[in-house]
């Protein structure tokens, strides 16, 4: 039974008008990607930056192959990768090495959109003397992708929640990627199938503080929010189309909407990444 206590508003902060919006370009820009990384923007869209057949291309051999996992209650659907979720160390580092060489083989395509993602965004970051890389602990690395199909029959396909949170898992404490906490976590996104309706990215202008953490018993996952919780928190809800690629401030509450129909798909090439320090951009899954 849920308490009145846990149902409390979630307090946090809150961007001003100009960082709590999705800028929308019509081409590639790493430079807007730095932008949320640097925290000034709350997300940036793409549109159409995956070709349609390349983007075809893709979710075909994602569905045609014989690794693709389901994934459980805390996030229904399907995968190809690694996630780092409320697991140790070592054994996400024994997944992501599992997981490499598929996720490699099945991006093995022309106009790959994850490489020339990575291609502009470290090119972008040079001029700035940093790079952007896997997190890597005692010379493993974290693996390059998470492919994703969600299938949540709730209010949402992907329920509430925050990327940060789990950062600061003691689990991971000596996992490359703790060092990113305090840092915006940025979300990549490579929509390669959402069609016909829903499927939106739903985001809240909040950041939830310690305090609504630990209440609602996510401190260490950042999942579920309650929805209640949320009701009064201004948000957005971000039209999506296969090719579209977008990467958005992931330390906000944010979740995906189910689809119109059972027959209806939203896969996802994803990613996230946070500065280390200045000179490291590392990148997770």
């Amino acid at each position: 039974m849920t308490s009145s206590l846990s149902l409390r508003p979630i307090t946090g902060w809150s961007g001003n008008k100009d960082y709590f919006t999705f800028r929308e370009y019509d081409k590639f820009d790493p430079e807007a990607v730095i932008d949320v990384l640097d925290g000034k923007v709350a997300g940036v869209m793409f549109r159409g930056m995956v070709a349609p057949e390349v983007a075809a291309n893709i979710s075909q051999r994602f569905w045609d192959s014989p690794h693709r996992k389901v994934r459980g209650v805390e996030a229904p659907g399907y995968y190809i990768g690694a996630y780092t979720w409320n697991k140790p160390t070592g054994q996400y580092l024994d997944e992501a090495e599992e997981a490499n060489p598929i996720l490699r083989d099945l991006l093995d395509v022309p106009n790959d959109p994850m490489k020339e993602f990575y291609a502009g965004l470290g090119s972008s970051l040079a001029k700035r003397g940093a790079v952007v890389r896997p997190a890597e602990h005692e010379g493993r690395s974290a693996a390059i992708a998470l492919f994703r199909s969600w299938h949540g029959r709730g209010a949402f396909a992907l329920e509430p929640h925050d990327d940060d949170s789990q950062c600061s898992d003691p689990q991971m404490a000596d996992f490359e990627r703790n060092r990113v906490f305090g840092n915006p976590i940025a979300a990549l996104n490579i929509c390669l199938e959402n069609e016909g309706g829903g499927g939106r990215l739903v985001y809240w202008n909040i950041q939830p503080d310690l305090e609504s953490k630990r209440r609602l018993g996510v401190e260490y996952t950042g999942s579920p929010y309650p929805h209640e919780c949320l009701v009064d928190v201004e948000s957005k809800w971000i039209d999506v189309h296969a090719g579209d690629v977008y990467v958005f401030n992931g330390a906000h509450v944010h979740a995906v909407e189910p689809n119109t129909t059972e027959r209806q798909t939203r896969t996802t090439l994803a990613a996230m990444m946070a500065y280390a320090d200045p000179q490291n951009v590392v990148t997770w899954s």
